[in-house]
């Protein structure tokens, strides 16, 4: 594992702890007054304040992905969940939302907020961004919240993207904060 990919780690380990505290702890001390704000209210409002507590990314790729009932959506980078679970309302209960993470204190605060939202047609994946754990062709829309900015072999990111998106994809814009859909 690199130095890079490790240190991401272990911060992203330390934010969930935070996330998930009992006192309702921003996930990054000091947190950015442009990206704080990045969910409307209608948004997070019935969602577990750990879930938006955890958000760490630079935008709002569920504002951007055109998710439509019966979907399957890959969150990559999933943290504390909050794009998954928004996800999952969208794509309703024959849709499937999958979140990805690397970081197990992610992974169990995620669950968490998935039992809270009372989410059935989530799923939260161990695994990185440059080796999906899903089979080929197995989802119709990928986002992520800039977590593939962190990793240090992009190509093999979006050669793992092509790899799970439904046989029939087609790239529509390779939108900014990366939320690509299939056709």
């Amino acid at each position: 594992m690199t130095d890079i990919k490790e240190a991401v780690r272990q911060k992203y380990s330390q934010a969930a702890l935070r996330a998930g505290s009992c006192c309702g702890t921003p996930a990054l001390e000091g947190a950015s007054p442009i990206t704080s704000n990045l969910y409307s209210d209608q948004e997070t409002g019935e969602l577990p304040e750990a879930a938006v507590l955890a958000s760490l990314g630079c935008g709002n790729p569920t504002a951007l992905a055109e998710l439509k009932e019966g979907e399957t959506v890959l969150d990559l980078g999933s943290g504390g969940g909050i794009d998954v679970l928004l996800s999952a309302r969208r794509v309703g209960p024959k849709g499937k939302a999958y979140g990805l993470d690397m970081t197990d204190e992610m992974l169990t605060l995620a669950r968490e907020n998935q039992k809270k939202a009372g989410a059935q047609n989530v799923e939260f994946l161990k695994g990185e961004i440059e080796q999906i754990p899903l089979p080929d062709s197995s989802v119709d829309v990928i986002i992520s919240n800039c977590v593939i900015n962190l990793s240090a072999d992009k190509q093999q990111v979006l050669r793992e993207a092509f790899r799970v998106f439904e046989a029939r994809w087609s790239l529509r814009g390779f939108r900014r904060r990366h939320a690509w859909r299939g056709a």
